[in-house]
């Protein structure tokens, strides 16, 4: 029963190697899953699978509501914490005969580029074949279980949360695959927010059908979320790729930002990004030079942004909503109840945050800062919407408007597809990470990542290399996962 021998290989690997990787938090029981994987494994041998992802074995994100195991942003506030609902996409993952065979590490509250901030303790990065001795590397964050969890082959697929990068980085690090979908393309309900008009639910693989499989599964109109994509706006979407791609019969057109060539790009990406868009030339796709110069002001603008919404959002753990309480004690001498001292789960970097959001939102600031952060998010949007041959089926009056002639396009520079690199630098040693001078260092991992994610488009990492993969980049318009798609499939061929 090739599916039963495929949770009982991925229980015995967990036990083997969780306890230096760190990825799970907690797992469901071992006879659910089999009778679970007996059942799958009947509908295949009766060719008759629910899905693509009937019998796979998907690990989800610990931010993300499940209703038999705890969900607990891996903080101690929410240790215990069991959900009465499960998150839509968990939903769909079930129905589709997907095997979920737990929760996965993350920096708490989703708050870090490295899972280093989480009340289970730090997750690793799987070592490469024969390099079980070398440093200890980070998994990047904040999805950094479920990349770990891929990885190491625990599991088929994850899914994870991607606010500025969260997924793309630690697929990046760890030589996988990551999604972040369209923002509104998956249902956010049942998932414990960050930052409202940032996150989504992406999806990590080893290749590229596998994320396309699980996106396939999980994505799709949700009446509970109010910023799911309705079915008529996404069949206008397809509507007008179906066009565009009928208009233009050639390979894909590739757009290099010239923005994102930083001084900080190590040598490593640099080379791979090279080497990348020459093997795609060769396969007969135009290369063709643009400029997103409001570029260097997304990470500002996001931190301000991402920051001000997380404070909202986490206000609600105070021990009386959510949250663990601290008891009263009595104190014999002053003859007085007390609320004892009790340490403060949250790490550095999510107070951080926090502070920084509640002066963000307060009134005198709320001109200043948040709501010229919302206009410059829209000329990013603008920036994006401006290079793709593609028009942003979101906010365009009609269909019918959406595409010029070929020719047109063409001549003024139009692209399908973006490519750049994920991250700056290759996977850091941990050590490294946690000597840094200020958790602020770590916030700049997200230059290349944060674009995307505030102008709301679909960006994948792909591991591109021999041995230790660089994860590239690609971007591509709103509600086109299509075309990123085609570019990875070309780029597992190379």
């Amino acid at each position: 029963m090739p599916v039963v021998r495929g949770v009982e290989r991925c229980l015995a690997g967990i036990r083997t190697h969780n306890g230096f990787l760190n990825a799970f938090t907690n797992l469901r029981p071992a006879e659910t899953l089999l009778k679970e994987a007996a059942e799958a494994n009947q509908r295949i041998l009766s060719n008759q699978p629910l899905s693509r992802i009937d019998g796979k074995i998907i690990a989800v994100k610990d931010n993300i509501c499940t209703d038999d195991v705890p969900t607990t942003c891996a903080s101690e506030f929410l240790r215990e914490y069991r959900s009465p609902f499960q998150a839509t996409a968990v939903t769909r993952l079930n129905t589709s005969g997907a095997i979920v065979v737990g929760k996965t590490n993350m920096d708490e509250f989703g708050m870090g580029s490295h899972s280093i901030y989480s009340t289970f303790g730090m997750v690793k990065r799987p070592p490469p074949a024969g390099q079980e001795d070398a440093p200890f590397r980070s998994a990047g964050g904040s999805s950094g279980g479920s990349a770990a969890a891929v990885a190491a082959e625990l599991c088929d697929g994850a899914l994870g949360t991607d606010t500025g990068g969260s997924v793309r980085l630690p697929a990046a690090y760890c030589g996988i695959y990551g999604l972040k979908p369209s923002y509104g393309m998956v249902s956010r309900w049942g998932v414990i927010a960050y930052s409202n008009s940032l996150d989504t639910v992406g999806v990590l693989a080893r290749d590229r059908k596998g994320v396309e499989d699980i996106f396939n599964a999980i994505s799709g109109y949700d009446a509970m979320d109010p910023t799911s994509l309705s079915d008529t706006t996404r069949d206008r979407i397809k509507e007008a790729i179906a066009r565009r791609r009928g208009q233009n019969k050639s390979p894909l057109r590739i757009g290099i930002p010239l923005e994102y060539n930083l001084a900080e790009l190590t040598s490593p990406i640099l080379a791979t990004w090279k080497h990348t868009l020459t093997q795609l030339s060769r396969l007969g796709h135009p290369i063709v030079p643009i400029s997103l110069p409001m570029t260097k002001h997304a990470l500002s603008t996001y931190y301000i942004l991402a920051a001000s919404e997380a404070s909202s959002n986490l206000s609600k753990f105070d021990g009386l909503r959510f949250g663990t309480r601290s008891p009263l004690d009595w104190d014999p001498e002053t003859q007085t109840l007390f609320a004892p001292t009790r340490k403060s789960y949250f790490g550095d970097e999510v107070r951080r945050r926090i502070l920084l959001g509640t002066y963000s939102l307060s009134a005198e600031a709320m001109g200043n800062y948040f709501v010229k952060a919302q206009r410059v998010r829209r000329v990013i949007r603008g920036e994006f919407d401006a290079v793709f041959g593609l028009q942003n089926m979101l906010y365009n009056k009609a269909a019918e408007e959406a595409e010029d002639a070929e020719e047109e396009q063409e001549a003024a520079g139009k692209v399908d597809v973006l490519i750049t690199p994920t991250s700056l630098s290759m996977s850091p040693r941990l050590k490294d990470v946690l000597a840094q001078r200020s958790p602020l260092d770590s916030y700049v991992n997200d230059v290349l990542t944060v674009p995307a994610s505030l102008a709301g488009i679909p960006a994948m990492s792909v591991p591109v290399g021999v041995g230790e993969k660089v994860g590239m980049q690609l971007l591509a318009q709103f509600g086109d996962e299509e075309a990123l798609f085609e570019i990875a499939k070309a780029l597992e061929g190379l």
